[in-house]
């Protein structure tokens, strides 16, 4: 999974980069190009078209940031689990793949300021299982504080007791599900969100939970048109402040570039404009 990876994951690769980032100098750089990693599979944030040239939400805004601090941008095809120690390394210069801020995550590297902030849902068979999402555009504000969200989401609890729920490892989302419904119901994880679906439709599980932008474009598809949100939606401080870019600590002159390019783009509607043509939704901060 992309933007939701644990802390862990961070970890795993600014371990193995430490001897690389101390062995390179501190310095101000004066930035005229960069090199974007991007997975290219978590659609819509970040896809690759036939032929492979990288599409999505993120490619476009990026393509308008860099156009606008009038820099050379090339984007790369990354796997997840290399793009920590890629960063650190040298080997790009920038990470967008719908990263979550969190206050762990900002140990290891740094980030602009938030772009998009989206909330979660479960989607099931019909739509059906979970209790109708009612009120307030049917998201279901949860702070990060565990007094708080357990009767925030007892109804879900009781729907989803002795149930199967699919989530993607390795997500901030994983240990929410693990916390809050594995006493209660069995919890399967899998390697990709898009093959805890394919188990959704062949009734291995009975509920997947993850992003909702993720879940607006699989449930376009023909192939999932028997699926539906389940409940209503999870969002608020729990996932953290927001989806951001990713970039190394030692290089404070190219967040400042970006952050002043991200302000410009939200203030003037551009994100607006593009999350509505990706995600059907805004999801400006």
């Amino acid at each position: 999974m992309r933007h939701k990876k644990t802390f862990a994951n961070f970890m795993l690769g600014g371990l193995v980069a430490t001897a690389v980032l101390l062995a390179l100098p501190a310095q101000a750089k004066e930035w005229t190009k960069v090199t974007i990693a991007t997975e290219g599979s978590y659609e819509p944030w970040n896809l690759t078209l036939p032929g492979g040239k990288l599409s999505g939400f993120e490619p476009e805004l990026m393509a308008i940031l860099c156009e606008r601090m009038q820099m050379q941008c090339k984007l790369v095809v990354q796997n997840w689990d290399g793009m920590i120690a890629g960063l650190q390394a040298g080997k790009f210069d920038v990470l967008m793949d719908a990263i979550v801020i969190t206050p762990e995550r900002r140990q290891v590297i740094d980030f602009t300021i938030p772009y998009a902030a989206t909330a979660a849902s479960f989607v099931s068979v019909g739509g059906k299982l979970l209790p109708e999402a009612t009120g307030a555009g049917a998201i279901i504000k949860l702070p990060n504080d565990p007094a708080a969200i357990n009767p925030a989401i007892a109804d879900l609890r009781t729907a989803l007791k002795g149930k199967t729920i699919g989530i993607a490892s390795g997500t901030v989302y994983t240990p929410f599900i693990d916390q809050y419904f594995k006493d209660i119901a069995t919890v399967r994880e899998y390697n990709a969100s898009a093959d805890a679906v394919l188990d959704l439709q062949a009734g291995r599980v009975d509920a997947v939970f993850d992003d909702v932008t993720f879940f607006t474009s699989i449930l376009s598809r023909p192939e999932n048109k028997n699926l539906g949100f389940s409940g209503s939606k999870l969002g608020g401080p729990i996932w953290g402040e927001g989806e951001a870019l990713g970039i190394r600590k030692r290089d404070p002159e190219l967040k400042a570039k970006f952050d002043a390019a991200i302000k410009t783009a939200l203030a003037d509607g551009t994100v607006k404009k593009l999350s509505e043509k990706w995600f059907k939704t805004d999801v400006t901060p």
